[in-house]
């Protein structure tokens, strides 16, 4: 018998790019299945949302236990919030796009609304008067209004598509209706929203097709109004230099927070202290909601960290995705804008917490604790995979026989999910007759 030919180091590269090629090649094939965004939407919705529960409970379990007398009061609250949460999820999963369409304008009269009461009856918290308290249950209304501006933003801009490159369209309503709800948060005063629904209007005009120069302009003066902001109040301010002058000593209050959130992520290394063991929950303020990052960083390292940051890349991939494969014009515009306000969100909290921008107080979405956050983010989830059973591939796949596959199916016959309707156009309106009358 002839020895076997020795594996040379050739040969190990040979099967190794093989092997990745046979890898890249299963992962392309996967992507042009037709329910492949409905699947990346319903899996990141899971893995994030039961992320979120666990770090809630490691990160609040000392202030809940100082506070409350239970290490479990947060993160049970926080769970109970995921019952009307899943119950929107649903909701925005089943009702049809067009159905929802018809809401936005209502919506968004109610939401001004409670904005305007919450100013006269609203509770004050951290300097802020904008929650609702109804005995122990709270609720933040300008969570809402983010998604009734996005709703009825996307209606009215997809209906001037033809006209965006003027002016004069693409400001006119949006843009006064923001001012107007801006205006409402400034005076709770809530900069962190106002930061977030300034790019929620940024985002409705830039995927509805308005000229850049006209998002340049507006840039700047969002930019020049943050500034006015962060100077106008002495707390933001302390802020702002605490960010630029950390050593300084008007920093030393301010800017206790994210030293503290450095040191935490120092800690956690490569592969962290431990789920639970970690050391920022015992000084570090808010480190269940706004500083949340900076635990998962201690507790699970920079492979946590990486893989919280590769699922909002992996969200924003899977949102332009889906708004790039959908007819609906109105659809494309509510996805792009709704994963561009839940990815700037994550990015703007990520980079505050490792001191890449002051600290504005946006929360972690479906990660950090805040009930009314984790509601309203559900709903859009439900958005997103609404539109994900709406791509023209993934309605053909659905309406066969047995759903589009049999872990869909079950699915769908479990969560009781209506065939989706391929979108239809409206009917072009007919040139005006011209009449003339006879005397």
């Amino acid at each position: 018998m002839t020895a076997a030919p020795p594996v040379t180091p050739k040969d190990g590269m040979r099967k190794a790019r093989h092997g990745i090629g046979r890898a890249l090649l299963a992962v392309q094939q996967w992507l042009r299945r037709p329910l492949t965004s409905l699947h990346l939407v319903l899996g990141i919705f899971a893995i994030l949302t039961l992320f979120g529960l666990v770090m809630v409970l490691s990160a609040s379990s000392v202030q809940a236990y100082t506070v409350n007398g239970s290490s479990y009061s947060v993160f049970t609250r926080q769970l109970m919030f995921c019952v009307p949460g899943l119950a929107l999820f649903w909701l925005a999963m089943r009702v049809p796009p067009r159905t929802l369409r018809s809401w936005a304008p209502a919506l968004l009269v109610i939401s001004v609304l409670l904005l305007v009461a919450v100013l006269a009856v609203g509770v004050e918290r951290n300097g802020s008067k904008a929650w609702f308290a109804i005995g122990s249950f709270s609720f933040q209304p300008s969570e809402g209004v983010k998604v009734a501006l996005t709703l009825w933003g996307a209606h009215v801009l997809a209906a001037r598509r033809a006209v965006m490159h003027r002016w004069k369209y693409a400001l006119s309503p949006v843009v006064p209706v923001t001012v107007v709800i801006l205006t409402l948060l400034v005076l709770q005063p809530d900069l962190g929203m106002t930061i977030s629904m300034g790019i929620v209007v940024i985002a409705l005009l830039y995927y509805a097709g308005a000229p850049l120069r006209l998002l340049a302009v507006l840039v700047g003066g969002a930019m020049i109004g943050a500034l006015v902001l962060a100077l106008s109040a002495s707390y933001r301010l302390a802020r702002v230099t605490a960010f630029f002058a950390p050593d300084s000593d008007a920093a030393l209050k301010s800017g206790y927070q994210i030293k503290q959130s450095l040191y935490s992520l120092a800690d956690g290394g490569l592969f962290g202290v431990g789920l639970g063991q970690g050391r920022a929950k015992y000084y570090l303020p808010q480190a269940h909601n706004d500083f949340i990052f900076a635990v998962i960083g201690g507790e699970l390292g920079f492979v946590g960290a990486f893989l919280v940051l590769a699922l909002f890349g992996l969200l924003a991939y899977t949102g332009l995705r889906i708004a790039a494969r959908n007819t609906d014009p109105w659809l494309k515009i509510v996805v792009a804008s709704c994963t561009t306000w839940l990815v700037a969100q994550a990015a703007i909290n990520v980079c505050y917490v490792v001191n890449l921008l002051p600290v504005t107080g946006l929360q972690l979405p479906l990660i950090s604790s805040g009930g009314t956050s984790l509601v309203v983010t559900m709903f859009v989830f439900g958005l997103l995979a609404n539109a994900a059973r709406h791509e023209p591939e993934a309605i053909a796949a659905l309406r066969q026989q047995g759903g589009g596959g049999r872990f869909t199916g079950r699915v769908t016959r479990f969560l009781r999910l209506p065939a989706p309707q391929p979108y239809k156009a409206p009917a072009a309106r007919p040139p005006a007759q011209r009449t003339s009358s006879r005397r």
